[in-house]
């Protein structure tokens, strides 16, 4: 900001600091020293001496006054004039920390990348006028219900918000192509909206940007990643808060960026556990894209191969469209999707439910194979030596302390994984037979399986080791975990998920929406005319919806259910991770509604650590945030040692 000749400049500096105490989750006034008064902007980087020592921290704007009665403190030194911290920026932040009970400070060290007074120094590139994008067609929007009036609102430059599901082998990039073209060729701004697209891992980052450097003219599409190193990372940051571009793709952490005007926020396969922040006060990017959307009236879409029960939140509530494709259309896109317990199949191959591999998924890979290649989904990596009975595939358990048993080395003799007790022969209570096999078999000893079983086929790893992008149409066995599955050219001939049973009987609250997302993620790269084999209990919910296509009524009957059990997202829900003493603490200084549930204290994995619930109604949900706030500022003040920590709507609460 920059001052006439005749007005000064305000005298006061309100500097917020980057420390994460809550009970110092404010701003502090300090004075500006002549020497810095050109420098210290608002949004600047500075330091400041706060009691007793130096700490850094940004400029949030300037006034004439104070509440402060004493004298004030001068600012120590302005470390950039850059401006980083935005109004917008700032405004998100605050939202951020009062919807998870955190502090700005937390917020901004995820928001704005460490400084580079290199890349700083860099001269600004002149910016460069829109020119007109190549890509004008809408014809995939045109077959989804009100796609095409999404589109028209956006090319107006409203603030439309969609959820949208979309069909099998209908490329999400494309959909997401064409919605950028036409927010960014908006005629509501004369230099055109910015768009900001948030994916889960840099594999999807360079997927999308392909289709969008197709669509719109070149060098137009900016990359936001951590993986490109610090610098570079900060360049491409300086460049959106520069105005220079306008199209952004990144991951997780690009949900702060600071675009200028925008006008699309896009989240991309939002039941990804990757959209999910690790570090305080836990952010998702769904919904620090939601707040961005209100705060800076821009659209909103939520995009993926099924409706997760937050994006069914968001249309039941009317703050967001869904948008989906006709029976007819989804019916003509998807492949075949088979199960392994059909009486027919029983009567051909009784050991079908058993079998890890039963003979179904044997004759389609076979099939598949003379023309093209065929994807192999095991749940996870490496070898997992839990075992289960020969006979009825029942999970072994330790008759002492009823832990899983697992197979050593030496002489593969069961032991408990719990207490360590070595089992000479186990027997199963199930059906009495005491044969073992180990079960749940990781991508590893799958891709040597299935080498012996189809000798002379090429077979692929991708996963934890290495993630292979692409694949050739050649025939290939591709054996990879989820999220990790290569784009096959021309699509899948056909694919066998595997292990399903495994991903449905996880310790974890979403473990059926979940395993939904990655076979329909999978199943969506085979062509219309291949086959999909799962490998799970048939008569399963997340099953049948693959069978039938159907993630909207999945989605329909999850969010149903979570209602009726106080689940997330129909109701809000805090965990806190702690000490016993820590807790109980801090339980007897809150003060929670009459509507509150409290559940547990439950042991955690880690000593002396354990975990409480509290749940309430969503309306709730910000006074209990705010009451977390307020009793945690307080326990901070005090010095308190026992630290706990407290995520609102984690995604597992298990």
């Amino acid at each position: 900001m920059t001052q006439s000749a005749s007005t000064p400049a305000p005298l006061v500096a309100q500097v917020l600091l980057d420390v994460s105490l809550p009970h110092l989750d404010r701003t502090f006034d300090y004075a500006v020293p002549e020497a810095l008064d050109a420098a210290a902007v608002p949004g600047a980087r500075v330091r400041v001496r706060f009691a007793g020592r130096k700490v850094n921290g940004f400029i949030v704007q300037r006034t004439n006054s104070t509440e402060h009665t004493g004298k004030l403190a001068a600012l120590d030194t302005v470390v950039s004039n850059e401006p980083v911290l935005t109004p917008a920026i700032a405004d998100v932040a605050r939202r951020v920390a009062d919807h998870y009970a955190g502090t700005v400070a937390d917020v901004l060290r995820l928001a704005i990348p460490p400084r580079h007074a290199k890349v700083e120094a860099e001269d600004v590139a002149p910016f460069v006028a829109r020119e007109s994008s190549s890509l004008d067609q809408a014809d995939h929007w045109e077959r989804l219900t009100a796609g095409a009036q999404f589109l028209d609102e956006l090319a107006q430059g409203l603030p439309s918000r969609a959820v949208v599901a979309a069909p099998p082998s209908l490329s999400i990039a494309e959909l997401i192509a064409q919605a950028v073209v036409r927010t960014r060729d908006s005629a509501a701004h004369d230099q055109g909206k910015s768009v900001l697209v948030v994916v889960p891992d840099h594999r999807d980052v360079d997927h999308f940007v392909q289709a969008l450097e197709t669509a719109l003219p070149a060098d137009c599409v900016t990359r936001l990643t951590a993986d490109v190193g610090p610098s570079k990372r900060y360049r491409h940051w300086l460049s959106i808060l520069r105005g220079q571009s306008r199209v952004v793709v990144g991951t997780r952490a690009a949900m702060f960026a600071p675009v200028c005007e925008p006008g699309l926020f896009v989240i991309v396969d939002d039941g990804d556990d990757l959209h999910a922040e690790q570090h305080a006060p836990y952010p998702h990017v769904r919904e620090v894209l939601a707040m961005r959307s209100i705060a800076e009236s821009a659209g909103v879409l939520v995009i993926g191969r099924v409706q997760t029960c937050e994006g069914e939140r968001l249309v039941r509530s009317g703050w967001a469209r869904s948008i989906s494709a006709d029976r007819e259309f989804v019916r003509s896109l998807s492949p075949r999707v088979h199960t392994v317990g059909s009486d027919a199949e029983l009567e051909r191959d009784p050991g079908a439910v058993s079998a890890r591999l039963p003979s179904v998924a044997l004759r389609t890979a076979r099939t598949a194979l003379e023309s093209g290649p065929v994807l192999v989904q095991v749940p996870r990596a490496g070898y997992l030596p839990v075992v289960a009975c020969q006979n009825c595939r029942e999970v072994a358990h330790c008759d002492n302390c009823h832990g899983p048993l697992r197979l050593t080395g030496a002489g593969r003799a069961p032991m408990c994984g719990w207490c360590g007790t070595v089992r000479a022969q186990h027997v199963c209570a199930a059906c009495g037979s005491s044969a073992l096999r180990a079960v749940r078999t990781g991508a590893g000893r799958t891709a040597e399986e299935l080498g012996r079983a189809f000798p002379g086929i090429q077979v692929i790893t991708s996963g934890r080791e290495g993630v292979v992008s692409r694949v050739s149409a050649k025939p290939a066995l591709v054996v990879s975990t989820p999220g990790a599955e290569p784009i096959a050219e021309g699509g899948y001939s056909a694919a066998l998920l595997l292990d399903g049973d495994s991903l449905l009987h996880r310790v974890d609250l979403r473990s059926d929406e979940e395993a939904l997302r990655r076979w329909m993620n999978a199943a969506s790269l085979v062509k219309p005319t291949g086959d999909v084999v799962i490998m799970a209990d048939p008569a399963h919910a997340s099953v049948q919806a693959v069978v039938r296509w159907d993630p909207l009524g999945f989605a329909h009957a999850e969010y149903e259910q979570r209602t009726v059990a106080h689940l997330p997202p129909t109701s809000r829900v805090a965990a806190l991770d702690g000490p016993p003493r820590g807790i109980d603490q801090l339980m007897g200084e809150l003060e929670l509604p009459e509507v509150a549930e409290v559940l547990g204290p439950v042991p955690l994995d880690e000593p002396e650590r354990v975990r409480l619930i509290i749940r309430v109604p969503l309306a709730q949900g910000a006074a209990l945030a705010k009451e977390l706030h307020r009793v945690q500022s307080v326990r901070s003040a005090r010095k308190v040692a026992d630290h706990v920590v407290v995520r609102i709507d984690p995604l597992n609460l298990i």
